[in-house]
Formats: structure tokens, sequence, C-alpha cells
């Protein structure tokens, strides 16, 4: 059995070219008319599922065929076309960059390829580069380009006058300040942080109105359908059942997976959520999943609630199991110093040091192996840590063995496990077992 949906994968030469807000726009256009619209984002991205979210009224997961998996994307894509009338991918970076990239994602399952292209300083040349897009890879279903930040209707029209009769036009997108989603150092801010988030998603929905591509009917759009094989949903053993697991989210600690929420529940887990920021204790539990985020934005408010360092303190003391990614591990360390040269205490749980730098300082895919199995996942920091610890391990680059040197540190002490690697539950979920049951008890 299979089902079929329309289904664009959103790309752009590059990154910066505009792909995020036109893709959230497009699917608030079609939320408005009624349209249950799914969005997608190619790589380990959390930013900017929160502004797809908020456009399309429906959860957002990532695909990626490294970090999740072929058959992951394959069960994700295949539940969404039971119930959607559109499917919306947003690509990473530029259609053929990383290992896995976009491209190799809309090859695997057929998704028409639409090319976002900021046109505010070219004229000719946006024939060339869809030119290039439509015909660099044979196989590419291609659905045309749409042009964005364009000045004028005559420029528009010399825009569409580049492309060549097989690459379709959808439309030119002008130059529009409200249309700008807001951003800091690791790349858009959360949509839930900004207090015009909806009015700025609906003035882009209301810019992309006024385009070819704005204009479809749904009958257009069955041109772009895909056939999406039936995939069975993958079981996952119920091992972490009895376990309460609190997990850590406000605006300092918000880079969560919508699919690890889903796994530890579907391992049994139930789930509290308590705010470092707000909150003096830790809500009763068995084990904490501390996140990333901006500890560094919050320093002076994480480092003064000593109620919650306290109650953390004692829930390692008892000997509880505690999983901090990133953020999460930096404000266990002892102190933070800022790029403004600033240094604040932090809650010295982990001894050692965090820097913050303005360039970053890692990116990329990682693994982590466990006595049970090996987590996938990615890296992503502009700060640096120094500990007098060990580390415990160290992940690894896909395909490679680990160096003495190579890949993030993990370290540990006590109960606590702490790195800059971000992990995807669902690529081992007896690893996630492993993290969150105490040593003691076995991982097995």
């Amino acid at each position: 059995m299979s089902r079929s949906c329309p289904a664009l994968l959103i790309t752009a030469p590059s990154s910066g070219q505009g792909k995020t807000t036109v893709t959230s726009a497009l699917a608030r256009l079609h939320a408005r008319q009624g349209r249950r619209v799914r969005v997608f984002k190619c790589g380990p991205d959390f930013l900017d599922p929160y502004w797809h979210q908020l456009a399309s009224g429906a959860p957002v997961y990532q695909l990626d065929l490294w970090m999740t998996g072929d058959a992951d994307c394959r069960q994700r894509l295949s539940q969404a076309a039971e119930e959607a009338d559109l499917i919306l991918v947003e690509g990473v970076m530029g259609l053929f960059d990383g290992d896995p990239s976009a491209a190799d994602l809309a090859q695997r399952f057929g998704l028409p390829v639409m090319a976002v292209m900021d046109s505010g300083s070219m004229a000719g040349t946006f024939g060339a580069l869809a030119y290039g897009l439509q015909t660099f890879r044979p196989g590419l279903r291609w659905a045309g380009a749409l042009a964005n930040r364009v000045a004028t209707e005559r420029h528009a029209a010399m825009l569409q006058r580049s492309l060549r009769s097989d690459s379709p036009w959808l439309g030119a997108v002008m130059r529009n300040a409200a249309m700008t989603l807001p951003e800091r150092h690791l790349g858009l801010t959360v949509a839930s942080e900004v207090a015009d988030a909806q009015a700025r998603l609906d003035a882009a929905a209301d810019a992309l109105a006024d385009t070819p591509l704005g204009q479809m009917s749904l009958q257009d759009l069955q041109q772009w359908s895909v056939e999406f094989e039936a995939a069975s949903a993958i079981r996952t053993r119920p091992s972490l059942k009895g376990t309460t697991i609190a997990v850590a989210r406000d605006t300092a600690f918000c880079f969560i997976y919508t699919a690890n929420l889903d796994c530890l529940q579907a391992l049994g887990a139930e789930l509290v959520f308590f705010s470092p920021l707000a909150d003096a204790t830790l809500p009763p539990c068995d084990a904490v999943w501390i996140p990333g985020g901006y500890p560094e934005l919050h320093a002076s408010t994480l480092a003064a609630n000593t109620g919650l360092r306290q109650s953390l303190a004692a829930h390692v003391q008892a000997g509880k199991p505690v999983w901090a990614e990133c953020g999460g591990m930096m404000v266990l360390f002892d102190t933070i110093t800022t790029t403004d040269g600033a240094q604040h205490t932090l809650w010295g749980l982990l001894p050692g040091d965090v820097t913050m730098h303005k360039r970053l300082s890692a990116l990329g895919p990682q693994q982590l192996k466990l006595q049970t199995g090996v987590l996938r996942g990615h890296t992503f920091h502009y700060s640096t840590s120094a500990s007098p610890l060990m580390p415990a391990t160290r992940t690894a680059r896909p395909d490679h063995d680990p160096m003495p040197d190579a890949g993030e540190a993990v370290w540990q002490q006590g109960s606590v496990r702490a790195s800059y690697f971000h992990a995807w539950f669902p690529s081992c979920p007896k690893a996630v077992v492993e993290l969150f049951t105490p040593a003691h008890e076995g991982a097995a």
C-alpha cells in the first residue's frame, strides 16, 4: 500500500537565501485555508522547526538519511501522507551541500525540488543558477524557482525572462522588512520568544499569496504528488516503564527534538518538565535530562537559582542519572565567561570552566558509542570547555574510528554524564535506556 500526497523540498543555492521564511509562509498560507500541512526539516536543526510548527499547527520532525536514518525518514513521511494535504520539507544549507545532502533526501523519496533564491543583486544570473540546480544531478524532480527579496516588478520580469522554458517560474517575493525572522548567534530566534511571531508569518504568507506559487489550488498542487510507500511503525520496548524523567525546558534550554520526547514516552517513561530559570526545585523524578539551549544568555539568572542547584546536587548524590547536552552541560560547570569578558559562577556539579567565542567552535554529525549501542546525533556550539576530569569517552564522526583527541568529550562524574553532543534518541533506544538508568541497575 502507498499513499499519494503533494510534497515539496524547498531548497536554495546556499544558506541565507530565505528558505525558512518561504517554507513557513507557504505552510501558513495553506493552513489558513484549512488545509492540513506537515512540515519537516532536513538535517539536525532545532530552531527552524519552531517557526514551521507555529505556521502549520502540527509537530515538526527532522529528516536526515544519516542521523535519523532511511527507515525513520520513510516512516515519518508515510505517516504524514496519511493525514496531510501538503508535505513541505525545508532543506539544509545549499541543495548539494553536506553528506547526506538535501538533494540526496529528495532523490531517495522522489520529492520535487523548489529553489528559493535571493535575487536582490542579480538579473540574468538567476536563470543560470536555476538551470544549474535543476540539471546538476540527473533524476531530481524539479518544481521550479522562486525569486526572493526582489526590488521591483520590472526586476521580477527580468528574472522571469532569464529562466529556460523547462524551468517553471513560481514568482517573486518583494523585499519586505515584515517578513524578516529575527536571528542570533546559533540561528533563528525561537518563535515563542518573538512577540509578533504570528504576525510575521501572516505577513510572509500574504506576500507569498501574490505569487503563482501562493495562488495554487489543492488541485494545482497535485502536479507535485509523491507516492509514499507505507512503512511500519518502529516498535520500541517499554524498558523505561515506571521511570519518571524530568526534562529542563524554557528559553534557556529549548533544543529539544520532538522525536526525542516521543522516544522516551515510547520507552514507557513518564515525562515532567521544569524551568531552570524559574523553578527552585526539581520535580519528583528518577532521572534528569538537560538539553541544549542558551545558558550564556541567562547566566546571571541561572547562577542565582541556588535552590535548583541544591536540588540537582541532591539528585546526583542519590545516584540518580543526569544526561546533559551542550548548553545543559555548560550550566553544570563552575563558571562561564561570555564574549564581553564577564565571568559568571554556575552550578559547579562538574569541575571546569566554559568560555564563549564569537565564532563557531564545532559543527557536524557525531555518534556516541555506549555499552548498549551507538547513538547518532550532531554537535554545534560557540563555546569551549576545560575540565581537570579525563573524558569518560569521546564521540566520533560518522564512519570514523575515534582518535585520541577527535570528537566531543563525554564528561562523567558520579551519576552525571554530559557532552556537547546532541543525541537523536530514536537512533538507538537501548542506549537511551542506558543514559537514564542508574549504573548499578545495569544498562542491558
